[in-house]
């Protein structure tokens, strides 16, 4: 690991150094705690600043599994957490307060990943590492960042969806339902769906950068292209679950019947059960615990002093990239029940019973 140390903790290693020789009769074990999280009297302050309200993820797993391993490495550090609710002025200005605040590690998920690199700038100007959390900086590089592998994650739903369109002898095209046009990790996504989908037999019919994510302009879109396409459609690929249920909602709407196969991403708790009642045809398991735990870890260290290595290097930056699981009626018992990713309580509520059974989750 590289030493890494921010203009605020000059002050604290000096008296960290005074404290050091003043108790140096002491025992010897020091480091236990450190390597085991948690070593007593440290105290940071690390930001975690979220994109979007649209995903569920963010409010339901992320806050609370960043704030649990934060809680676990260091028990006296705090988490200044906010969401921009999809505003990237906002999220700037919640960056900014974060900084007044005195954050020691500031971890974004950009909304605008352009805008971002000025929140990256400003904070590095500051001494102040930035590690960039599931989607990426290109423009000015992040000290670190940590993700799923978007472009598998896009390769993955769209492979699996035209693996079932050859088994069952569909003919015709698909629509694709990218994400946010200013979101770097939506580029990666749709690059990772192209790579697929332009190789295969099935020709693009449409295809839409879905603003800030939002579902509603996903439904409107799919909708309006029912109006051109209604017979020739497929497949849809959408690049998380919000998208893909919208574009469930703008087929059942229109009348589509049955509705054609949809992708998804996030494994959110709705996309799951849409999946059991055979709604959905696949989402994306990437457990929030491993991104959520790794971005704590990473901002640990930096507050700690040490810059820690990538394993990669994406956008000229160290990163984390794990590897995400496609989810489908066949695997679902296995990856998510058994996986413990949800309960068989949690998804089988009593409009998905029936399901649930012919499924054989209990």
């Amino acid at each position: 690991m590289k030493h890494f140390l921010n203009s605020r903790g000059v002050f604290a290693v000096a008296l960290a150094g005074s404290l050091a020789l003043a108790a140096c009769g002491g025992d010897s074990g020091s480091d236990e705690g450190a390597q085991s999280g948690g070593a007593g009297g440290e105290s940071y302050q690390i930001a975690f600043l979220m994109p979007d309200l649209a995903s569920t993820r963010y409010e339901q797993q992320d806050k609370p599994l960043f704030e649990a391993r934060m809680k676990e490495l260091c028990p006296d550090c705090e988490v200044i957490y906010a969401n921009a609710d999809a505003d990237a002025a906002q999220q700037q200005q919640q960056a900014d307060s974060a900084l007044s605040q005195g954050a020691d590690v500031l971890v974004i998920d950009p909304v605008d990943s352009a805008a971002a690199a000025t929140t990256v700038q400003t904070a590095q100007a500051e001494g102040i590492p930035v590690i960039s959390y599931d989607r990426p900086i290109p423009d000015t590089p992040a000290d670190y960042y940590v993700s799923f592998d978007n472009e598998a994650i896009g390769a993955s739903i769209a492979q699996s969806l035209i693996d079932h369109l050859d088994e069952t002898g569909a003919e015709g095209g698909i629509l694709q339902v990218n994400g946010s046009p200013t979101d770097a990790a939506a580029g990666l996504i749709k690059d990772g769906v192209s790579g697929v989908v332009d190789k295969s037999d099935y020709e693009v019919l449409a295809e839409f950068d879905t603003p800030g994510w939002q579902p509603p302009e996903a439904q409107q879109w799919v909708g309006s292209q029912i109006n051109l396409y209604r017979d020739q459609i497929v497949g849809v690929v959408a690049a998380n679950d919000g998208t893909g249920g919208a574009s469930i909602a703008a087929l059942r709407s229109a009348g589509v019947d049955p509705v054609p196969p949809v992708t998804g991403n996030d494994a959110e708790l709705a996309a799951i059960q849409r999946i059991v009642a055979g709604d959905q045809f696949n989402t994306i398991s990437k457990p929030i615990s491993i991104v959520a735990g790794a971005a704590a870890e990473k901002a640990y260290a930096f507050a700690s002093g040490d810059a820690p290595e990538g394993e990669t290097t994406l956008f000229d930056t160290p990163s984390s990239l794990f590897e995400p699981t496609v989810v489908t009626q066949d695997n679902l018992v296995e990856v998510i029940i058994d996986g413990d990713v949800y309960t068989a309580e949690e998804v089988c509520t009593a409009d998905f019973a029936d399901a649930c059974s012919e499924l054989g989750i209990q």
